[in-house]
């Protein structure tokens, strides 16, 4: 059977192996299986939210509510941005993907970061656009703007904090960057893991009132998979100026969200203390990694996120540590797909990384 001949150029996403697959094809026991290769919070979700959610579990026959009245009043209090300027999807994804259809068609260009997130690149080439990459790891603005002249890309993706590195920019600077793209140019400020970086370094956060106030072309993308501990719910959101919103809204499909994500997604932005003690957590262990890097003389990116990456030097492979780790009921994310020699690795419970750092010390 023939298909879109667009497909013949687009690499699947590689999620993150799940722990049953590692139960299977390993005989190893559920129980003695560590993942840290997604970027889940380990801690999961608030206990508000658990209680919460059983609460509307009777109410499975009727469809959830499309207009998602309460999530969406929830956003704006939070964000002090107007309800008309959001767009609630099943995981930011789902907005990338409708930001793509409503602004690039075949020939388009679409330009972004030499190593981030796959989805931008796959959503793009479904659509037939052209990718323009830049050369550097992490985010060089003054690159980004010198390929914004020569290629006038309709979209540009700025994903910071940047997954699969870690690396965030600026603020300043990012707005800098921002002053200087026209109007009609699309620009996602892809903010997944904003929640860390705001607690790390306030000089590396951006909000997205602040970025509607100021520009008319920017999208703010914003999830409850990471922080929230809502990955298995699949919730994310954009945030823009009202016209922009309104364009999404007609390609986003009916009762994209169910019952159960909207119920968990508005209690778990009422419960800040249980994120900011879960993202406290995350960084008291991230200096174990470091000190991990240096015993093995390995290079990790500075992170302003809830995971690490590990960059190996050409004598030692990534791809063959993280295979030995998998064996052994650890998953870790291999960056081979994305041309770096590493490995991405979750920042988990204290337990869930002495786990990591016995079966690491072991094999390096």
């Amino acid at each position: 059977m023939k298909f879109n001949e667009v497909l013949d150029d687009i690499v699947s996403y590689e999620a993150g192996k799940p722990i049953e697959l590692v139960v299977r094809d390993f005989g190893i026991k559920s129980k003695d299986v560590v993942k840290l290769a997604s970027n889940e919070n380990p801690y999961g979700c608030s206990p508000k939210v658990q209680a919460a959610v059983t609460m509307v579990i009777g109410n499975m026959a009727l469809y959830p509510d499309d207009s998602m009245m309460h999530l969406k009043t929830a956003l704006s209090q939070k964000f002090d941005v107007n309800e008309n300027e959001i767009i609630v999807g099943a995981g930011s994804d789902q907005v990338i993907e409708l930001a793509i259809h409503a602004k690039v068609s075949k020939g388009s260009k679409v330009l972004m970061n030499s190593i981030t997130f796959a989805m931008y690149e796959i959503y793009a080439k479904q659509v037939g656009a052209e990718i323009v990459r830049t050369t550097s790891r992490e985010h060089d603005l003054e690159e980004f703007y010198a390929l914004y002249l020569e290629h006038k890309p309709e979209i540009i993706f700025i994903c910071t904090p940047n997954n699969p590195t870690g690396d965030a920019i600026d603020a300043n600077e990012l707005k800098a960057f921002l002053d200087k793209i026209d109007s009609e140019t699309l620009v996602l400020v892809d903010g997944a893991y904003m929640e860390y970086t705001r607690y790390k370094d306030e000089s590396k956060s951006v909000t997205p009132k602040e970025l509607v106030d100021a520009y008319d072309n920017v999208l703010y993308l914003g999830t409850f998979s990471k922080a929230y501990g809502l990955g298995g719910m699949r919730v994310g959101y954009g945030i823009a100026r009202a016209d922009i919103i309104k364009a999404f809204y007609k390609l986003r499909p009916p009762f994209n969200i169910t019952t159960l994500t909207l119920e968990a997604a508005t209690v778990a932005l009422d419960d800040e203390a249980f994120v900011q003690d879960c993202i406290a957590k995350s960084f008291a262990e991230m200096d174990r990694y470091k000190e991990f890097a240096v015993k093995h003389n390995i290079e990790m990116i500075e992170s302003f996120t809830n995971f690490v990456t590990l960059v190996f030097g050409e004598n030692r492979s990534a791809s063959k540590l993280a295979k030995e780790l998998l064996e052994r009921g650890m998953i870790v994310r291999d960056l081979k797909s994305y041309g770096l020699n590493a490995i991405r690795v979750t920042i988990g419970t204290p337990a869930q990384n002495d786990r990591f750092f016995e079966l690491a010390d072991s094999l390096l």
